[in-house]
């Protein structure tokens, strides 16, 4: 009784803000960007929640009850990758506009703009896609009456309603409160399982010593497979830019980081560790609910009830920053730009929350096909970093980047990520056992960062008009 009681107190507080937040949005750039008015405390909780997820709350604790701290390597590279945020966040807001796609465009051609706009769009939507399974596994615990697909798609219809109603405005404060609640709970949580497994002795001996290994069962390649992804979403990602367009000023922008690095470092490792002591004691044939079940059977109830219903929260969360993503490129960077430039406040407005439903709704019948949250989130991950994230880093760190580069790279990308997905699968039997032993990271982030640099050098030099807006930034 009291799991439901949390879960329905969290679900209260989340339409509460919601609703509160639509009477705000006037115009497109409140919806989009939350008028640009966030301090860097809502940034900090926004990015931290909208960063870690069902990726991180599922998929992490799925390889961390199967192999130990070696999981610690896919979000690793989420930390490293923040370093390299640190240095751009201020001049991303400087920039001042709305998509990554934005970007693009100001630095290559209105090609870039659109074939990143596709990339994003499919690994958006994938993201999305897990949350929802994530959500509808949630409720199947609290409510065994729910079957999964029917949580599934209650959670989905709950994502649409937030994202739909108040954009940007009401994430980011949905997120100040989830972000909150979870890392609060989750530092109490640590000592109190921990002791209720019987301290960590009972923990060391009741796994295999691979558990605590650094690599664990993975050779070297393998660990930076799951590195490699995460470290190059997190630097081109689409939602963390938009972010910090909606900061109130380029300083906001840079404190947020600071508060971001810490809370996910933080918060990442405490729930790998979570995850790590309950696999000592619990058993399932589903470890991605490992943390789940953690809460509701291995913490005392009303501990165990706050948690869970972070974690519900949580994965609401990031299906709401990961379906707003690619809508938002779908409204600014396709309706707006090529369909209806001339739109007015309204009009946009409607065909915003639209989009929101016809993406939900798609991300709903890929949440069917897909067995592994791990395996999708990494899918999703490299098909972002290789065809996005070079192009992107190449607007702040290379001048001699040309669009012919941009172009190239992100159809590479794409591409490769693909078709080295779907080989294992349809391929021959010779075919399957070559590359399926491969992280597809490799191939597309090869293809794509070669054809950027080789295409760029091979062709002139971008003008001075392309590089005149980034002067200075």
């Amino acid at each position: 009784m009291i799991y439901a009681i949390t879960l329905s107190l969290v679900i209260v507080v989340l339409v509460g803000i919601t609703i509160y937040k639509t009477t705000q949005v006037k115009t497109k750039t409140d919806f989009l960007v939350a008028g640009r008015s966030l301090s860097w405390p809502v940034l900090v909780f926004t990015l931290l929640s909208s960063w870690i997820g069902a990726g991180s709350l599922l998929a992490g604790a799925e390889n961390a009850y199967r192999n130990g701290f070696v999981a610690l390597w896919q979000p690793l590279g989420g930390w490293l990758g923040l370093i390299l945020i640190a240095l751009i966040a201020g001049r991303a807001r400087h920039f001042a506009q709305f998509t990554v796609p934005d970007l693009l465009e100001a630095r290559y051609n209105s090609t870039a703009r659109v074939l990143a706009t596709i990339a994003i769009v499919i690994s958006c939507v994938v993201i999305t896609s897990y949350q929802f399974i994530g959500g509808g596994d949630i409720l199947h615990l609290i409510f065994p009456e729910i079957s999964r697909n029917t949580g599934l798609y209650i959670i989905a219809a709950f994502v649409i309603f937030f994202t739909a109603a108040a954009g940007m405005a009401s994430i980011a404060y949905l997120d100040l409160v989830i972000g909150s609640l979870v890392t609060i709970t989750v530092i109490v949580a640590v000592p109190i399982l921990l002791a209720r497994v019987g301290g960590w002795s009972a923990v060391t001996s009741a796994l295999p010593p691979t558990h605590f290994q650094i690599l664990g069962n993975y050779s070297l390649a393998n660990a930076l497979g799951l590195t490699l992804p995460t470290m190059l979403l997190l630097i081109g990602n689409q939602g963390m830019y938009q972010k910090f367009f909606s900061a109130k000023s380029e300083s906001d922008a840079r404190k947020s980081v600071i508060g971001w690095i810490v809370g996910t470092v933080t918060l990442e490792t405490l729930l790998i560790l979570v995850a790590v002591i309950a696999s000592s004691k619990l058993h399932t044939d589903r470890p991605r609910e490992i943390l789940p079940l953690a809460a509701k059977q291995a913490l005392p109830a009303l501990l165990g009830s706050i948690l869970l219903g972070g974690i519900f929260a949580k994965v609401i969360s990031t299906a709401n920053n990961y379906l707003f993503s690619p809508a938002t490129n779908l409204i600014h960077d396709v309706y707006e730009r090529f369909i209806d430039p001339n739109a007015s406040q309204r009009r946009t407005m409607i065909v915003s929350r639209l989009v929101v439903i016809f993406l939900g709704l798609f991300a709903v019948l890929q949440a069917t096909q897909f067995e592994s949250i791990l395996k999708a989130s990494l899918y999703a991950y490299t098909v972002y970093g290789a065809a996005v994230t070079p192009s992107v880093m190449a607007v702040f760190f290379w001048r001699r980047s040309t669009s012919a580069g941009a172009v190239t790279s992100i159809i590479l990308g794409t591409i490769v990520t693909v078709a080295w997905q779907s080989f294992p699968e349809y391929g021959s039997p010779a075919i399957q056992s070559k590359i399926g032993s491969v992280d597809a990271i490799y191939p597309a982030l090869l293809s794509s960062v070669a054809s950027l640099v080789v295409i760029s050098l091979l062709t002139p030099p971008p003008s001075s008009r392309q590089l005149a807006t980034f002067d200075g930034i």
